[in-house]
């Protein structure tokens, strides 16, 4: 069973995802939020592990909520939806930790299989989302951002390249054919030479220097 916790200031929406979700007999919704602060007060007590959250609230935003969230709360994953593809906040959200980001208009079997999939540890980009981080990023890199990538080594650029297409450890581990722990040291190394805080981060970055093809 899958714990959700539903974030946005329309009540309306908040009912109309309550009763979709709980179609889903693996989903339960244990709770609503109506700005990012009250937010992180729910994670607190009802420990959900996928949280929906709006971007655009008042009294705090879902980017301060999702940066508290998954600061406090590392096993809580959070996941936007909401009505704005506005470059500036599909990144600012990834940024703050976000483990993806679509809009509801998503389709509700699309928005079910996100939910899974990111309480597996995937991130999910919605469809054309993805050029909005990258636009949002410099075009053009300085020598020193880019020299930390080409330090890495080939298989850890191949484990770059699977992160960034949402494998998990399990996965990786089978595609190279190597132990899980020997995945797992891996990918703390990279996150310290590039010094990202997680693969999320990793995920995101990969995109902007060209590793995740």
């Amino acid at each position: 069973m899958i714990r959700i916790l539903l974030v946005d200031d329309q009540d309306l929406i908040r009912r109309g995802l309550n009763a979709l979700l709980n179609t889903d007999s693996n989903l339960e919704v244990v709770g609503e939020a109506q700005n990012g602060q009250e937010a992180v007060t729910l994670v607190s007590q009802l420990n959900p592990d996928v949280v929906l959250m709006d971007v655009r609230m008042p009294i705090s935003d879902g980017v301060f909520g999702t940066r508290q969230i998954c600061q406090k709360f590392p096993h809580t994953k959070v996941l936007m939806l909401t009505t704005f593809d506005d470059q500036e906040y599909v990144y600012q959200a990834l940024q703050a930790g976000a483990s993806g980001y679509l809009l509801k208009d998503t389709p509700f079997e699309e928005l079910t299989q996100a939910i899974y999939l990111v309480n597996k540890g995937y991130t999910q980009i919605g469809p054309g989302l993805a050029t909005k981080v990258l636009a949002q990023s410099n075009s053009v890199l300085q020598q020193e951002e880019i020299k930390p990538w080409l330090a890495l080594s080939q298989r850890e650029k191949d484990i770059v390249c699977l992160v960034a297409q949402g494998y998990n450890n399990r996965e990786i581990a089978q595609s190279l054919h190597i132990a899980e722990k020997t995945v797992k040291n891996y990918i703390t190394s990279i996150l310290n030479q590039l010094e990202l805080r997680d693969r999320t981060q990793l995920a995101i970055a990969s995109l902007k220097v060209g590793f995740s093809d």
